[in-house]
């Protein structure tokens, strides 16, 4: 049986911390950014941890269960 290959989309947008968090960019920071606040701006582009709802459903598409 082959090996499950990960979803390279989704190896370029996330990452697996050593701890096994998953983390991501905030979603909406690459248009408009004229009409967003300086505080929404910096939000957006900062990588945080994801919802616990799709933490196993993005390990299964990276090939880690």
């Amino acid at each position: 049986m082959p090996k499950q290959k990960p979803c390279k989309g989704l190896t370029k947008r996330v990452r697996v911390t050593v701890n096994g968090k998953v983390m991501a960019k905030g979603t909406g920071g690459r248009h408009k950014r004229v009409r967003k606040s300086p505080v929404q701006k910096r939000r957006l582009s900062k990588v945080r941890p994801l919802e616990k709802q799709a933490v196993k459903q993005i390990r299964a598409g990276l090939g880690l269960i």
